[in-house]
């Protein structure tokens, strides 16, 4: 090939890989647009790689996804800012194509390049480009340009600042559902950026309009640009224009409204101030806790400690708490499990006296709830209470409720309790934990199922932690040991790994004194499965003990196992002998 006839070569070869019938060439060559743009150079780029983009009319909407990212990203490849205007004509046709991933990329690839245009170009270019949208023939391109507003706004002279709301007032009469969606979603970006005069002259009009659309999919919408809105004006205008708009969404037709109300209510309790939450935002969510439908009663419960901390504890327990009390019983499972995963962090809210009255009989009633994932929601939060009403009262009131899920016939709600058990052992003292909770630590260890069986050695490893080796080796060490001859295989391999994890927690001494010569002693186990987990310990605990002990005891026993009939057990026995070498070696 001449050297005159090179620099055409990459875009030779993209043009015939976009037209090639594999979708993954395709994609492959749009990916490389940025190793392509280099090699052309910035000129060639401007002038023949972007206005072939332009043309290319790939209907397979990986690619155009793929080409809408690479554009976001292509400004240094075409000159910098100040050519930036050139990748606006490819992604204004990939934000009318149907697909609205793609839209969605195109218009955030515009609005990455729009924020780095200077004013002028942003006038003389990216405006013109949305106001075209704008006045799409195709509904596709009426809902880009939604998204493109807050860029072009602030640049734009006053004529235009004009013409650009009034546009988006259309957009948000627009006749398609679709259209007005987009414009409701958008508003709380596009108001961010508009004077406060025109903000509440304009904007609430155009809100306040969305908020009245038949279609309960633009309303909801509406709720969110509720919270926006309600940060951008002063507390006297968001009380006279959002609060009547929100406390009707509350009684909204739709449930899906609602359900939006209550997700976004407690954002507008900051925005109105103390006085129109006690006198309008509480009632509302009163009704929202109450609702007849249950996902508004999910979103109510899951937000009832945020809302509880926007107000006094007073009226916390005056409004709330009684609803609170009715959820704890209502008929939908998946309400009490949303209340169950938040109603520990009402303690520090409402204070000792309060907690102890009128919370805790309710976390009871929620421990001992038939639905699992509400069981494990409280357990899982115990220590939030434990810090507002101190350890006494909690074991008497909740421990013997403990007690009894630690023999759930569900297996993750004793996982759970496992998992919880050294965070309560910390909390509760050696003492307390040695008279209740200690037996229970045992009893898991031969479980039915594995994952309880080995998140008890876990467990056994974390008390050593707590409470010292010393304690573990008067109430651990001697039960384990007890159950090393357990007729059931499997029991014993719970052993095995109860030692592994606690061999570095205890003393070399106890290591090699009590733990080694049980080991030692499974290598002769009928089963292979033990022989190769006693490999496998071995040369977990070769780091622990002395380098004697290991000559002496470890490598005989390995070398005998070494030579096996099982192929697994001659595998895991050579692995440990590696390195035992391995540890020679380097010392």
């Amino acid at each position: 090939m001449s050297m005159a006839e090179e620099p055409l070569y990459p875009i030779a070869v993209l043009i015939d890989e976009l037209k090639n019938d594999d979708i993954q060439l395709r994609l492959n060559s749009i990916r490389r647009l940025s190793t392509i743009a280099r090699a052309l150079g910035e000129e060639r780029t401007r002038k023949e790689l972007i206005p072939f983009l332009s043309e290319n009319n790939d209907d397979d909407d990986e690619v155009l996804l793929a080409m809408a990212e690479e554009l976001g990203v292509f400004i240094p490849y075409v000159g910098g800012v100040e050519h930036a205007h050139v990748l606006l004509p490819p992604l204004e046709t990939l934000c009318t194509v149907e697909e609205t991933c793609v839209r969605d990329k195109a218009v955030e690839s515009l609005c990455r390049i729009g924020s780095q245009m200077r004013e002028n170009d942003l006038v003389e270019w990216f405006i013109p480009l949305v106001k075209r949208l704008a006045a799409g023939e195709w509904f596709t391109a009426r809902v880009s340009a939604c998204g493109l507003f807050h860029i072009a706004y602030p640049s734009a002279p006053e004529m235009l600042k004009t013409e650009l709301r009034s546009i988006y007032s259309q957009l948000c009469q627009d006749d398609m559902p679709m259209v007005r969606r987009s414009a409701a979603s958008n508003l709380g970006k596009f108001a961010a950026t508009v004077e406060s005069a025109h903000l509440k002259a304009d904007i609430m009009q155009i809100f306040e309009d969305l908020t009245q659309d038949d279609q309960d999919s633009v309303r909801l919408l509406a709720v969110e640009g509720c919270a926006a809105l309600g940060k951008l004006l002063e507390p006297p205008d968001c009380v006279a224009h959002i609060l009547p708009v929100i406390v009707n969404f509350s009684q909204d037709k739709s449930w899906r409204v609602r359900y939006m109300v209550a997700n976004q209510l407690y954002e507008l309790c900051e925005a109105v101030g103390p006085e129109p939450t006690r006198m309008d935002l509480v009632p509302a969510y009163v009704r929202l806790l109450r609702d007849n439908e249950a996902e508004v009663r999910i979103a109510a419960a899951g937000k009832v400690t945020k809302f509880c901390r926007i107000l006094s504890p007073e009226l916390a327990i005056q409004h709330i708490l009684p609803c609170v009390k009715e959820l704890s019983s209502d008929s939908s499972q998946h309400v009490r499990s949303a209340l169950a995963s938040v109603i520990m962090g009402m303690a520090p809210v409402l204070g000792k006296d309060a907690t102890i009255e009128q919370l805790l009989p309710i976390f009871l009633s929620l421990l001992k709830d038939e639905f699992p994932d509400v069981r494990l929601n409280i357990i899982s939060k115990l220590d939030q209470v434990n810090q507002v009403i101190g350890i006494d009262l909690l074991s008497q009131s909740l421990l013997p409720a403990i007690v009894e899920l630690a023999e759930d016939r569900h297996w993750r709600v004793r996982l759970a309790i496992i998992e919880y058990i050294p965070l309560l052992a910390s909390q509760l003292g050696v003492g307390f934990f040695d008279d209740k909770l200690g037996a229970l630590c045992m009893q898991w260890m031969q479980d039915k199922v594995y994952s309880i069986r080995d998140a008890a050695a876990n467990n056994l490893k974390r008390l050593a932690e707590e409470f010292g080796p010393e304690w573990a080796m008067q109430h651990i060490i001697p039960q384990v040991l007890e159950m090393v001859n357990n007729s059931h295989y499997l029991y014993r391999m719970t052993i095995l790994r109860a030692i592994s994890l606690l061999a570095p927690v205890m003393e070399s001494e106890i290591t090699c004194s009590k733990l080694l010569p049980v080991v030692i002693n499974a290598s002769k186990d009928r089963v292979p499965n033990i022989k190769f987990n006693v490999a496998k310990v071995l040369q977990s605990l070769i780091p622990i003990v002395d380098q004697s002990v290991v000559e002496k005891t470890i490598r005989p026993c390995l070398v005998e196992l070494g030579e096996d009939p099982d192929v697994d057990v001659r595998y895991f026995a050579n692995q440990a002998l590696q390195s035992i070498d391995h540890v020679m070696m380097s010392s």
